[in-house]
């Protein structure tokens, strides 16, 4: 067994630490993720700023969201064929580039641009970090380890993101710099001085000589880009799914993955290989990394909104109302690491899905007053769920999911990654990552809809109402949204709780790979899984 702090000599001969070798993967990969979620918060202040309207304004997260789930395939692949710590070190840089442009973005074009260079850096860097982390820790107890740590950054960086993004705009301007440029320029130094510090910590991987195959690059990319922008643009509640522009990016999307398949089967050298799914456990670890994350996401949308719209919070404090869902999956991926070297992934997975799903449920029995009466007895300074218990009615189920989610997060990385051949540990690594990010958009856009479905007709009939009570249309359709968004989030939070379940089904049906082949290495063909 070898020990994190432990220097391993590899194949190189050259002494790595193990301890600093993870830190610097963690850290690169806790940046990549919080930087979806901590821009979230200063959206309204970047909008005063550079004064982009509301219908742009999305599109900061969203230009992030595409170019990070659309390049991520290309991404890991290029980390196979040139080497992981040089696309690593790549895409660090490209992150702290793009981070430097944004922090001092002067107009809507730039800072756009900014984002979808921080999208780029990001594709290079995270697949290649789940990938080095398989070539840097031997199979075993130290492997699950480093996996524990990168699944507990996965899953905490939006958490932590969140109250980053508050603390950080809510500061005074620090040499003339409003704070939300502060949420950019925070990569700089530690991107650079990540790359810096990789070819010191981390030993570069066996290079595997091939053509890069541009044609399914390019299908595959514009295939992704398409999925991940029609999804978002179905779960915004101004277009829809019967908006021209989302019909067309999703139809396109399928055309162009399907495209996709077609070249990978015929070319030499496929961008993505058929022989990466041909493996079960893999392949349900991949289906279940898509659904779990879909309902995450959610959970953090709409549960942000609550707490904010509903029940009072300041952006600040919702941030921090957060943070045990960062410290719960550390938990659940620090016991489920030390369970995966004696039980089977699909027990230790099984039953932090059905933790999560009940989580879910339990965010579905949120309650708040929401009549017409009520709304009219709304000053200023109140709101409907002022009485609404953070911690009897919200706390209980953010620790619950959080624990659950660490234990699905570490056995799962490590059976979609595990006896991949060493020439498709980075396009493997690429897969999960993109399973994550579009399941991520695909559950966004689901769950807004059934919100909307079921708020829709409450939301009708309270305008109707307050209008009659003396209310303008405007104060009538606001408050009206407020009432009727309890019904719509509870809503969503079930189909969430089910989209779990149905995840948690396919773990227990399907991933039969035990846990003593986990602790052996190699391709597979050796060795039997599942």
């Amino acid at each position: 067994m070898t020990d994190l702090a432990t220097p391993e000599a590899p194949p190189s001969g050259k002494k790595l630490h193990l301890g600093w070798a993870l830190v610097l993967i963690s850290m690169a990969q806790l940046m990549v993720v919080l930087d979806a979620s901590i821009a979230n918060i200063a959206l309204p202040f970047i909008g005063n700023d550079l004064n982009i309207d509301d219908a742009n304004l999305t599109w900061i997260v969203t230009g992030y969201a595409l170019a990070f789930g659309g390049l991520l395939l290309l991404g890991g692949r290029l980390g196979d064929l040139y080497g992981r710590r040089r696309v690593f070190m790549i895409g660090l840089i490209v992150f702290a580039v793009a981070s430097l442009l944004g922090g001092f973005a002067q107009n809507e074009a730039l800072l756009l641009a900014s984002r979808g260079l921080q999208g780029l850096g990001a594709a290079l860097a995270s697949p290649a970090a789940l990938a080095l982390i398989t070539t840097t820790f031997p199979a075993g107890p130290a492997r699950n380890r480093a996996f524990a740590v990168y699944a507990a950054m996965s899953g905490a960086g939006a958490a932590v993101g969140l109250i980053l993004g508050g603390w950080l705009t809510g500061l005074d301007p620090v040499l003339g710099l409003e704070g939300w440029r502060l949420t950019f320029l925070i990569n700089v130094p530690i991107g650079l001085v990540a790359a810096f510090l990789a070819p010191r910590f981390l030993n570069e991987s066996e290079s595997h000589p091939g053509e890069l195959d541009v044609p399914g690059a390019i299908a595959g990319t514009l295939g992704l880009l398409g999925l991940v922008y029609g999804f978002s643009r179905a779960g915004e509640a101004a277009h829809g799914w019967s908006d021209p522009w989302t019909i067309a990016s999703l139809v396109a999307g399928v055309a162009l993955l399907a495209a996709f398949a077609f070249i990978e089967s015929r070319v030499k050298h496929p961008l993505l290989p058929v022989r990466v799914f041909n493996n079960r456990t893999r392949a349900t670890s991949f289906l279940v990394m898509m659904v779990v994350p879909a309902a995450m996401f959610a959970m953090f949308y709409f549960l942000s909104l609550f707490i904010q719209l509903v029940v009072g919070y300041s952006p600040l404090h919702t941030g921090f109302a957060f943070l045990p869902f960062s410290l719960g999956i550390v938990l659940g991926a620090g016991v489920s690491s030390n369970l995966v070297n004696r039980i089977d992934p699909r027990f230790i997975a099984g039953v932090g899905t059905l933790m999560a799903a009940a989580a879910l449920f339990g965010f579905s029995r949120l309650e708040v007053p929401h009549g017409t009466a009520d709304l009219l007895a709304l000053g200023n300074d109140s709101y409907l769920g002022a009485d609404v218990s953070y911690w009897a009615s919200i706390f209980p189920f953010i620790v619950l999911m959080s624990v659950g989610m660490g234990m699905v997060f570490v056995p799962l990385t490590l059976t979609a990654v595990h006896h991949l051949r060493p020439e498709d540990s980075g396009i493997g690594s690429g897969v999960l990552n993109t399973m994550q990010q579009v399941g991520g958009a695909l559950g966004l856009a689901i769950l807004s809809t059934v919100s909307l479905h079921f708020a829709s007709g409450t939301t009708s009939d309270l305008t109707r109402d307050l209008i009659a009570q003396g209310k303008s249309p405007e104060e009538a359709g606001g408050l009206a949204f407020i009432g009727a968004f309890t019904e719509g989030a509870t809503a969503a939070f079930l189909v969430g709780a089910a989209l779990i379940a149905v995840g948690s089904a396919a773990i227990w049906l399907f991933l039969n790979v035990k846990h003593e082949e986990l602790a052996t290495d190699g391709p597979e063909g050796g060795v039997h899984v599942g």
